[in-house]
């Protein structure tokens, strides 16, 4: 248990370590606005990839199987030399989705000393009337004592396409909220569970799937959004949902909506006590693995 909630999360995790790309980032400047903009000259996401003309080959789709900082820097080094905070035209950014702008810009904040977490939760400002899957990242304002939440995938192209009505750099409660948020109105009857999710996944089982996300991602490790452990459901799932462990899921929802530090100092000492919650060391594990071979040396990832 971490003794200050701040300092932890002001420490690079699992994937978040920018390694040997430190003097790069150290060279940009500390606002948000500009290391949002290092992300978005690094990244572009692979259900956007037509808007800015880039082909996805197979090959390139794999880089969405990437999941530190590190290697998503490595290989936009392999794409185009350019140094962090300069200008790449979108085919030589590396292909994401909303996960891995969320814990790129989370590993410069951390390097910059600034407490932020990554986030996974639902938006609803990508489709009219639903909660959309996405990852956002949300760092501490001293000068404000709040967490901020920041959208570093909302560039000015799509925030002109999703007609974005807030601040990306600000991003109200009510625009992008966490899982658990999301599921404690659900189980109210406030959220209609078949209007959340994304493509042609819908329903209170993936909403089950990102709060398990983003209990990880609160515990520092960022996974990838078909890697839901635990307390996730599968749609199909035959396993026996018991009392209890749908007390779990509840439990994990309250803390996490809140997020205050009491909230998740809780929450961090129920993980260690409960496996359900805690991130599998095997996909940690194959997680590294993986992204020391690097993106083109898997299969390709399909989302």
């Amino acid at each position: 248990m971490p003794e200050d909630l701040l300092d932890y999360y002001a420490s690079p995790g699992i994937f978040t370590s920018v390694g040997g790309f430190a003097d790069q980032v150290d060279a940009l400047a500390d606002d948000v606005g500009t290391l949002v903009h290092a992300v978005q000259m690094l990244l572009v996401h692979r259900f956007w990839s037509q808007a800015y003309k880039v082909e996805v080959t197979p090959e390139r789709d794999r880089e969405q199987g990437l999941h530190g900082a590190e290697a998503m820097l490595k290989r936009a080094m392999e794409l185009n030399g350019a140094r962090i905070g300069e200008t790449r035209m979108p085919n030589a950014r590396v292909v994401g989705i909303c996960r891995h702008f969320a814990t790129l810009l989370c590993a410069f904040l951390r390097h910059k000393g600034v407490a932020a977490r990554a986030r996974c939760g639902f938006a609803t400002y990508f489709e009219p009337e639903k909660h959309v899957d996405h990852w956002i990242c949300e760092y501490w304002n001293r000068d404000e004592s709040r967490w901020v939440q920041v959208d570093a995938q909302l560039d000015t192209l799509q925030r002109a396409v999703v007609k974005a009505d807030f601040d990306a750099l600000d991003v109200p409660r009510d625009r992008f909220l966490v899982a658990g948020a999301v599921w404690r109105q659900v189980q109210a009857g406030r959220i209609d569970p078949e209007r959340c999710g994304i493509a042609d996944m819908w329903g209170d089982w993936y909403v089950r799937g990102n709060l398990a996300l983003d209990v990880a991602a609160l515990q520092k490790v960022e996974l990838l959004p078909w890697e839901p452990f635990g307390i996730a459901k599968a749609p199909d799932s035959a396993i026996p949902q018991t009392d209890e462990l749908l007390a779990l899921v509840d439990r994990a929802a309250s803390l996490t909506a809140a997020g205050d530090q009491a909230s998740v100092r809780e929450l961090l000492s129920l993980a260690e006590r409960e496996p359900r919650l805690r991130p599998p060391g095997a996909t940690v594990d194959a997680a590294r693995q993986s992204d020391q071979a690097g993106p083109m040396s898997g299969n390709p990832i399909v989302a």
